[in-house]
């Protein structure tokens, strides 16, 4: 088969754009142990109150300046263990979230910070974040769950 010098250039080129882009992947996927979030964890989201942790939600120490919060969400509301929906943790801290939803898919942001999760019925989700910066950081729905929506909110205060 007769191929045209700028075909075989382009075929080359195609080629080892291919080889870069999979090299890529794999590097990242197995040396790095970059992969895609997991779906392995669920719980049934009728009984969500009765099984722990999320029978008694909010903040547990688990360690030196190590804690775990443990939230559970629902129609316009972030239940963190308390009526105030204030959790305090000192500066430096690393948290440990756990959260799950019982009614609809709501969404996970803390202002300011890389936390940012999709809450889907009978799942849970988890995210770890070390607290540097003292100050007041809001958690916000921001997947559209219904009309009271923009009442869901919650707060984490980190202390000096």
């Amino acid at each position: 088969m007769d191929m045209h010098k700028y075909e075989k250039i382009w075929l080359l080129f195609g080629t080892a754009t291919l080889l870069i882009f999979l090299i890529t992947i794999g590097i990242s996927a197995f040396y790095l142990g970059n992969q895609p979030p997991s779906y392995a964890v669920t719980i049934d989201p009728e009984k969500v109150d009765e099984k722990a942790p999320f029978n008694k939600p909010g903040l547990k120490q688990i360690g030196d300046n190590e804690y775990e919060l443990t939230i559970v969400a629902s129609a316009f509301n972030y239940d963190v263990g308390n009526n105030e929906k204030l959790v305090q943790i000192p500066k430096g801290s690393t948290v440990h979230f756990i959260v799950t939803t019982k009614d609809v898919v709501h969404g996970f942001e803390l202002v300011g910070t890389n936390v940012n999760m999709m809450l889907e019925p009978g799942y849970i989700s988890t995210y770890t974040n070390t607290f540097d910066k003292p100050g007041k950081y809001t958690l916000l729905c921001n997947e559209y769950c219904g009309t009271g929506h923009h009442y869901m909110t919650a707060t984490i205060e980190v202390m000096e």
